[in-house]
């Protein structure tokens, strides 16, 4: 081959790849994410799990750097704290709601507080239920999109409401305690 013809296949991959000469892929090219949503609305109806009476509806929607979730969580304890994450498979089988795997994760990073360094892409503040058990839902998961089948898409995925609330720190889950509702992200 030609040296010009090499160097038009070298600029080619290069390009794919979204790099500049002499820089590594960035984390989006290597780990198959996108930075773009396709899909401007998906909802999750929440089915109690374990025995609770919790379930709820929320609407997702993207935003700047991942997703925003709004909406209502009935029959908590009123004032108590909760976790709620996305987990890794849009499995509510079970009646633990363990088929919905671990948290959302396609970047392997440690479990933590939105926001910080280090977080899981499913990790969320926790919520917290009123006088009469119910949670206005209000939250940002940083790194998920949805629609487009990238790996960090996040349709299709479970979100789950935990017992308890999220210390932020304990591996690989934040101690939150058994998995109290359970629903599928679903676009539309």
């Amino acid at each position: 081959m030609s040296a010009a013809l090499l160097a038009s296949l070298g600029a080619l991959a290069l390009g794919a790849c979204s790099t500049t000469p002499g820089s590594a892929p960035s984390a989006e090219d290597v780990l198959g994410l996108s930075t773009t949503s396709t899909t401007q609305r998906a909802h999750v109806n929440l089915a109690s799990a374990s025995g609770s009476l919790v379930s709820g509806r929320l609407v997702v929607t993207p935003m700047a750097g991942g997703v925003h979730l709004r909406g209502e969580i009935g029959g908590l304890t009123p004032g108590s704290a909760h976790a709620i994450h996305i987990h890794e498979k849009g499995d509510c089988s079970a009646v633990d709601a363990s088929s919905a795997g671990g948290h959302f994760n396609p970047t392997s990073q440690p479990h933590g507080k939105v926001g910080t360094a280090h977080h899981h892409a499913g990790d969320m503040d926790n919520i917290v239920a009123d006088a009469k058990g119910v949670a206005t839902v209000d939250a940002h998961a940083s790194g998920p999109v949805l629609g487009g089948g990238a790996a960090n898409d996040a349709i299709g995925k479970a979100v789950i409401v935990h017992a308890a609330q999220d210390d932020y720190t304990s591996q690989p889950a934040g101690n939150a305690g058994a998995r109290v509702a359970c629903g599928i992200i679903t676009a539309g």
